[in-house]
């Protein structure tokens, strides 16, 4: 993209940085302009980013803003893509996209899904990667790596066997034969 056009961008989109690495633009703004931010980008004649490739979700549990969301986007009529950030608070809302482009739900629902970001004025926002009954959310950097508990079954009893999980971590022995 050329510069004239990335310094036009700063005039429309309030944003916060724009960095232009290696033909890849990125840019970072406040989570409340988000809506307005993505409208503008999808409908400005210069730019018609009318493609949502992905929407993801990042942990930062130490940092200053617990989650980012990272919207990327393409415009077909002049192939270039953007990647627009935008940064949470761990119980911040952020609104939902949908609006803007309709494919986005099934992606901001795997992010709810993972992380716990709850998207505002979503239509359907249901786990869509883990079971109904699941607590918590696995890709938080918070999350047990085990879990607590465990799913086996019990030759004896003849069925499964749900126990709470021990984590001992004295001596394991470990012979690397498979019994198949």
């Amino acid at each position: 993209m050329k510069v004239k056009v990335l310094k036009e961008l700063q005039k429309i989109i309030p944003l916060l940085t724009l960095h232009n690495l290696n033909l890849e633009i990125s840019c970072t703004i406040v989570q409340k302009n988000l809506l307005f931010s993505l409208f503008v980008l999808k409908n400005h004649i210069s730019y018609q980013y009318t493609l949502l490739s992905a929407i993801s979700g990042v942990d930062y549990l130490t940092s200053l803003y617990r989650f980012g969301v990272v919207y990327e986007l393409l415009s077909l009529t002049f192939n270039t893509r953007l990647r627009l950030k935008t940064f949470l608070s761990a119980n911040t809302l952020i609104p939902s996209s949908i609006e803007v482009y309709v494919n986005a739900n099934w992606w901001e629902r795997e992010i709810w899904d993972m992380y716990g970001i709850i998207f505002t004025k979503h239509p359907d926002l249901r786990r869509i990667l883990t079971d109904y009954g699941f607590e918590g959310h696995p890709m938080r950097k918070d999350f047990p790596l085990q879990g607590y508990l465990e799913l086996h079954y019990n030759e004896n009893k003849k069925s499964l066997v749900i126990e709470v999980i021990e984590l001992s971590q004295d001596f394991r022995f470990f012979t690397f034969e498979t019994p198949w």
